[in-house]
């Protein structure tokens, strides 16, 4: 991937990165000490995060490539996993008020996210694509999306509010509070499409019958992902690097994404 926009991305992200965590404002302590203390690792997580972090509605069992990534942290930290249940709207509240030590749900490195937290290394990449019902004869394409007359759904909180607001020029833009709302403008037809990512979209076609897929025919805004604590703790941060670093050069970051799809947006 050496040449790809994702890569690309990725290498921008890094040096963005560097130079806002010079400017990133003390935290706490002593982050692993507490850690090690207590024998757990709380990791947030958004539940409804299908191959990342996903909640079975009938087992209630979470599954997911951070899912087994957070477990080998936990490990190498020789301590247990707790997950913590948060989503991207409530990610900065939740790591600010300490209810969980990292947060580890694919989350889009945005500057406005990192006005307010500190990132690992990105390990994936997504473009954005849209999802649309196969009744919907408005949109054929993706040229179709931004035109007078079309609806577009977005998640509060998410990446795609911000990007979709500053790059529609002719649809209108609704802000739904949860991903649930934004999928039911779409099948109720009160929205022609919602944006969303590939591991998203993976969910939407494995599991509707109704939605049907649109991607871009070019790059339209690649994101890079990333685990995301609150600034300083160096140790800390460190140490996470340092873990990632490893799954990454062995080969079990890309077992873990195979296990759930994701290996065309794992970043080498």
């Amino acid at each position: 991937m050496s040449s790809s926009p994702v890569a690309h991305v990725s290498r921008l992200a890094v040096l963005l990165l560097s130079a806002l965590s010079l400017h990133a404002a003390p935290a706490h302590a002593d982050r692993l000490q507490d850690i090690e203390a207590r024998k757990t690792l709380r990791v947030c997580v958004w539940p409804d995060y299908y191959g990342i972090s996903f909640r079975n509605p009938k087992t209630q069992q979470l599954a997911g490539i951070d899912v087994d990534n957070a477990g080998e942290l936990a490990k190498a930290l020789g301590v247990r996993a707790e997950f913590v249940d948060s989503s991207f709207a409530r990610l900065v509240d939740d790591l600010a008020a300490e209810r969980c030590d990292i947060a580890m749900f694919a989350i889009g490195i945005t500057p406005q996210r990192q006005e307010r937290l500190r990132f690992t290394l990105p390990y994936l990449a997504s473009d954005i694509c849209a999802i649309t019902t196969r009744s919907n004869r408005r949109i054929r394409n993706w040229d179709d999306i931004d035109q007078p007359g079309t609806v577009v759904a977005v998640a509060r909180g998410t990446l795609h509010e911000s990007v979709m607001r500053a790059r529609l020029k002719s649809a209108e833009l609704r802000v739904l509070d949860t991903p649930q709302a934004r999928e039911q403008e779409v099948e109720s037809g009160r929205a022609d499409v919602f944006m969303t990512d590939f591991p998203f979209s993976r969910r939407m076609l494995d599991t509707s019958d109704w939605a049907r897929l649109v991607a871009p025919t070019q790059t339209y805004h690649v994101t890079p992902y990333a685990w995301a604590m609150l600034p300083g703790d160096d140790r800390f941060h460190a140490r996470v690097e340092e873990v990632l670093a490893t799954l990454k050069r062995d080969g079990r970051l890309m077992e873990h994404a195979r296990r759930y799809g994701l290996e065309p947006i794992v970043i080498r």
